[in-house]
Parts: C-alpha cells; sequence; structure tokens
C-alpha cells in the first residue's frame, strides 16, 4: 500500500517527464537521456533535475537504465500509466484512418468470416502491427424456452430450446443441491424475463441485476441467478472461439521483437491458439477497449507484448472481439481509437448484412 501512495503521489512535474520519455522511446526505441527529456518536455530543468526526477522514478518502478550513462527506459509500469492517462482523455482519430476503415469494411462481403478477414488485414495494415478477429458466429442463436431437470449428486440437465425449433440439452454442476420446485421456479423466471435475448445478452442481464440490485432480489431470482451463472460460466467459452491473425511479420520489423526464439515461440501460440483463445474470452466479456501490457495478459508468451482489444457488437448484443498485438512500446495514442473505431464499424457492417 505504501508504493501506492508514492505511485499516486508523482508530482505534475514527474508525470510531464514520465509521459515524455515513454512518447521519445515508443518514436524511437533508444534509452532517453536527461538532455533530450529536458528539450522535449518544454520545461525549463537542469539535467541534474532531471536526472533527480528520474532517479525517483527509477525507484518507483516506472523506469530503468539497461547501462550505467545510457539514459533510461519505460517498464511496463510506465506503459500502463500512459496508457491510463490516455483513457481519461477523448482520442481521435486521423480522417485518413478513419476513411480506410469505412471504405474497407463497405466492400460487398459474402460472409461474416469474409468481414472478419478483411478488418483483421485492416487493422493490420493501418498500425503495421498484427491485427486479431474473433469470427462472428454465423447466427446468433436467440432463447425461447429454458428447463432445469434435476440429477444426481447437485447437478442439473439444462434444456435450451433456441430460435422456437433447435433443442440443446447441457449437464452442470451446482454449487447445492436444489429441489424439483426450486428448479422449476427458476426456469420460469428466466423464461419470463429472458426470452427473445442471445445466450451472451442473458448473461450480461443477470450478471447486472446480481450486481446492481442484490438486496432486493428475492430467492427465486438469486436461485435463477446462481444457477444461470453456472451454466452460462461453461457455455461459449473459448473453445467455442475461433479467429483470424493477419501482419505477424509486422512483429519482425521490431528489434526488441526480432529474436527467432521469440517469435517462434509466439508463432507457435498462434497456430496452437489455447492461450490467446482465453485472452480473447476474457475481453468479448469486458466493455470497451482492454489493454494487455506485457505480463499483464497473464501469458509468459506475450510478456513482450501489449495487445489491444475492443468488442464488436450486433443489434443482438455482443458477437466477437479485435485488435491487434505488438511490442509494449507500440503508438497506443494511435493504436487504441484505431482499435475502437474498427470495432464499431465492423459491428454496423455485420448489422447490415443481416
Amino acid at each position: 500500500m505504501a508504493q501506492e501512495s508514492k505511485d499516486d503521489a508523482l508530482n505534475a512535474r514527474a508525470q510531464r517527464l514520465l509521459r515524455v520519455l515513454v512518447q521519445s522511446y515508443i518514436r524511437d526505441g533508444q534509452p532517453v537521456g536527461s538532455r533530450s527529456l529536458s528539450r522535449e518536455s518544454g520545461l525549463v530543468l537542469s539535467s541534474a533535475t532531471v536526472r533527480n526526477v528520474m532517479a525517483d522514478l527509477e525507484e518507483l518502478g516506472f523506469v530503468t537504465s539497461p547501462h550505467t550513462s545510457a539514459g533510461r527506459v519505460p517498464t511496463d509500469k510506465a506503459y500502463r500509466f500512459f496508457v491510463d492517462t490516455l483513457l481519461r482523455a477523448h482520442l481521435p482519430t486521423d480522417d485518413a484512418s478513419l476513411e480506410e476503415i469505412r471504405r474497407q469494411l463497405d466492400l460487398p462481403a459474402d460472409s461474416g468470416k469474409s468481414l472478419a478477414a478483411s478488418a483483421s488485414q485492416l487493422l493490420s495494415n493501418i498500425t503495421h502491427l498484427a491485427g486479431v478477429v474473433t469470427l462472428p458466429p454465423t447466427k446468433v442463436a436467440v432463447l425461447t424456452h429454458i428447463e432445469f431437470l434435476p440429477l444426481s449428486e447437485n447437478r442439473v440437465l439444462v434444456v435450451l430450446v433456441l430460435d422456437d425449433r433447435e433443442v440443446q440439452n447441457r449437464i452442470v454442476q451446482l454449487g447445492r443441491h436444489y429441489g424439483a420446485e426450486e428448479l422449476r421456479r427458476a426456469g420460469n423466471f428466466i423464461n419470463e424475463h429472458c426470452a427473445g435475448l442471445s445466450l451472451a445478452q442473458i448473461r450480461q442481464e443477470l450478471l447486472r441485476q446480481l450486481q446492481e440490485t442484490r438486496e432486493s432480489l428475492n430467492q427465486v431470482m438469486l436461485d435463477a441467478i446462481d444457477m444461470a451463472q453456472h451454466f452460462f460460466d461453461q457455455t461459449g467459452g473459448p473453445e467455442d472461439i475461433d479467429y483470424v491473425i493477419a501482419g505477424e511479420t509486422n512483429l519482425m520489423g521490431f528489434p526488441e521483437l526480432s529474436s527467432v526464439d521469440k517469435l517462434r515461440r509466439l508463432f507457435e501460440a498462434f497456430n496452437e491458439k489455447r492461450d490467446m483463445l482465453h485472452l480473447l474470452d476474457q475481453s468479448l466479456k469486458a466493455e470497451g477497449v482492454q489493454i494487455f501490457i506485457g505480463q499483464e495478459s497473464g501469458y509468459q508468451i506475450l510478456d513482450d507484448y501489449s495487445v489491444v482489444m475492443a468488442p464488436y457488437s450486433s443489434d443482438k448484443g455482443v458477437i466477437g472481439v479485435l485488435g491487434v498485438i505488438g511490442p509494449t512500446r507500440m503508438a497506443y495514442e494511435r493504436v487504441i481509437p484505431i482499435v475502437e473505431l474498427t470495432a464499431k464499424v465492423l459491428g454496423a457492417a455485420l448489422n447490415f448484412r443481416r
């Protein structure tokens, strides 16, 4: 906690110098010296003063020195500070990128898969990073009816009727035993409040109710939400996601990523998909742009990378996620609004084709 208090107490001068250092390193990929920092910051400071501020930032874990006299480079913690500062402001997309996104995604496409592939290639072309887009489902099914039937050992058979015709049976493990009458009431509650919604929308709606009105929920509602949470946690997971990726070779242009071994392991991860799918699934369930910097992803293979993702939606709710993968020193100020805008345009394009 003491460390966090120090971080929060960074004065305006230290924040300005740190922001300039991050921007300079993103642009040039070279350690930043005190003289350059003083000049680019626009602050009237001596090199000695700048060095003192850098020493404080280094102690707090925001910067590091690759060599004794080589200047400083930002750490993942510095990038996180930089990104959080950016996200508090409106980031405009340059007009050329905006026009390119709209033009490319407004072309005729045979399917959602074709649009996803176009969006992936577009993200790669505009950002010069690797573009990733999950494939939208061929059709977003909506709930017609749900029924819970008791089995042994706290297990429940879930009978789903989707789109008035498709029947699916799934078995889920609950945290306690539910009687037949409790299961009937829970099913009735979901049918009454959620019929006509997609499974993703139902999950979002029930979680919203649980978070916002827990105090006023009666036992039937709580039982229904508990069962639905267990069911939806096992539905639409990472194994149901597929994605297209473009521009992986762009990553070879960054010196810090050009190690043959690093790239080989990353490309293997792209091919195996397992870790990437879990990361995409996290972004699919979130709201707005999600940014994982270095070790924040939780996957060692991505420790030297940043991932910027945003969900895209149709009129039936969130149906996929897209974004870019690049070095931690990516141009966040440009990449974040491009990812956000591409998600909006792709969602609109898919809606138009339904």
